[in-house]
């Protein structure tokens, strides 16, 4: 077993990491793509990295969805 603790940074860099996969597998896009609008976006550090520590007692269904949304949220007022 594995027993030496992790950091905070790195618990939030794989819980991000995992977010990102499970984002891009739904919308069928690659990891690197959702990475970067995720990026542009500020998502990944204003959402799933300030917000780790709710997030990530949630489903995995329910935060994939949730990112989602808030992608499409984030795009479209851009698009204004």
């Amino acid at each position: 077993m594995n027993d030496i603790p992790h950091t905070d940074n790195e618990l939030k860099t794989t819980f991000a990491s995992s977010c990102i996969e499970s984002v891009a597998r739904r919308m069928g896009c690659s990891a690197t793509e959702i990475y970067l609008q995720l990026k542009k976006t500020s998502l990944l550090e204003n959402y799933i990295w300030d917000f780790y520590d709710t997030l990530h007692t949630q489903s995995r269904e329910h935060v994939t969805d949730d990112i989602i949304r808030a992608l499409e949220v984030r795009k479209n007022s851009e698009k204004k």
